[in-house]
């Protein structure tokens, strides 16, 4: 197989032995993985061959981008690993359409920077922008900060390619606002995390850059009065609010112990912190006036000011200048290593309704210490779409009580209409969730669509759906 495999790729670009140690664990190291080899095709075809023999000998494969996800859904054990990096290509930026063609294997920075350079931006934004693959992006549906404008990764992708699990290239690289050809298979790849076929090509939907922005920390005096300021913001500025980030106190504690330039965000400190911004495309409200004050700026200390006197907010600090900015957006993505480091820890990636986000934290508050008197949460939320990050610093080492954490959040969630996964994906992590808490009838047909696109189960086995 290996003779096989360097006959299509070129025995430079396909490892083994010492070479799958980058490969070996996720970046967490959490999930482990032992491939056959992991193998770095550079174009479509090439995908399309090595697919072809994991069909023909049953192997399974597994595509990985940047191996940057949180739920194991790139590991496995004895599979072919086909690594996207190679990839790279940014094929066109179409200024006047609004479109960018990329490769899978495009790093999302990189996209970010190319839309840049024509005045336009690919909204798609998180902490690992600098490492992620916009192919991982789109098999996992990616979320971000800037989703409450913006939408998801499913919303900002106009078309793909995709290599089948036998081989076949579909060619769904639609340019198209409006296509009612019949099932959207498109939108069946995005979410299935490398289960239905390995996305090789994207049209990406690209917007206006905004020309400024105005960026805030504000102290609510409760999540639900949160959501009162996302919506008055929101009618004031048009419908222009990019961010709406939760942090609560023990977030902000956590990033002043571990990062040496952080600073308070208020001189007094507050448990409901929430980072907002408010970009336009405007010039009149971009341009500089005489004073050199922005007027997107002024506007947005205007309106805050306004609901200080109302009693809305208990404090307010607007970033002055891009130094300020920066800093703010630090503090919210470093979510991976004010969260993620402790040991044992029980993560949960759940969306509510908007206005029942305030239910479920007070829920949680309630039900955590009667299942782990000495675990703490450590929050953070993309507030302004109703997903909350619960990660439990778990006292306890017993799996059972985790577990059974686990399955209080889900109950919590589910009685509020929320879902227990809001953008990470399903991979290993989530598999008992999902069996546990997914509507059978939608299991089922997920099933039939996986036996009928890949009878062999090669494409990514193991993942999304239980047993």
């Amino acid at each position: 197989m290996i003779e096989q495999l360097s006959a299509i790729v070129g025995k430079d670009h396909v490892l083994t032995g010492g070479d799958l140690a980058r490969w070996g664990q996720d970046w967490m190291g959490q999930y482990k993985s032992d491939p056959i080899a992991v193998v770095r095709p550079a174009t479509t075809q090439e995908v399309a061959e090595v697919v072809k023999l994991g069909n023909a000998t049953k192997t399974p494969i597994v595509p990985v981008s940047g191996n940057t996800g949180l739920a194991g859904g790139a590991s496995g054990q004895g599979h072919i690993m086909i690594s996207m990096e190679r990839m790279n290509r940014i094929y066109d930026i179409r200024k006047d359409a609004r479109i960018a063609i990329v490769g899978a294997g495009v790093i999302l920075a990189d996209i970010h920077s190319a839309a840049n350079a024509e005045d336009l931006v690919f909204p798609l934004t998180f902490g690992a922008r600098g490492t992620c693959l916009i192919g991982g992006c789109m098999a996992t549906n990616a979320g971000g900060s800037n989703v409450v404008r913006y939408g998801n990764t499913r919303d900002l992708v106009l078309g793909v390619e995709v290599v089948l699990p036998n081989g076949e290239i579909a060619d769904l690289m639609s340019e198209l606002r409006k296509d009612n050809s019949g099932y959207n298979l498109k939108h069946l790849v995005i979410g299935a995390e490398g289960t239905l076929g390995i996305i090789t090509k994207a049209v990406l939907k690209l917007s206006p850059k905004p020309k400024a922005y105005a960026t805030a920390m504000v102290a609510a005096p409760s999540i639900g009065k949160g959501l009162q300021l996302l919506n008055q913001l929101q009618d004031a500025t048009g419908g222009s609010v990019e961010a709406f980030e939760y942090m609560p106190r023990a977030y902000v504690e956590r990033h002043l112990e571990i990062t040496e330039s952080a600073r308070e965000p208020f001189d007094a400190p507050y448990d409901v912190n929430i980072m907002v911004e408010v970009g336009t495309t405007i010039a009149a409200k971009a341009n500089p006036d005489a004073s050199g004050q922005v007027p997107l700026v002024a506007e947005l200390e205007e309106i805050l000011a306004d609901l200080f006197e109302d009693g809305a907010i208990l404090d307010a600090t607007v970033a002055q200048n891009e130094a300020q900015r920066r800093a703010m957006w630090e503090r919210r993505e470093a979510a991976a290593e004010v969260v993620l480091v402790h040991k044992p820890l029980i993560n949960h990636d759940i969306a509510v309704p908007l206005e029942k986000v305030a239910a479920f934290c007070e829920a949680m508050e309630k039900r955590l210490p009667t299942l782990d008197a000495d675990a703490k949460a450590m929050i953070v939320s993309h507030l302004g779409d109703g997903n909350v990050h619960y990660s439990v610093w778990g006292k306890s080492q017993d799996p059972e009580v985790h577990d059974a954490i686990t399955e209080a959040v889900e109950d919590e969630t589910l009685k509020l209409g929320g879902s227990f996964s809001a953008e990470h994906g399903i991979g290993v992590s989530k598999l008992r969730s999902m069996a546990r808490r997914k509507d059978p009838v939608s299991i089922a047909a997920m099933k039939a669509i996986k036996a009928a696109l890949d009878p062999n189960n090669i494409m990514n086995p193991g993942k999304v759906l239980p047993e």
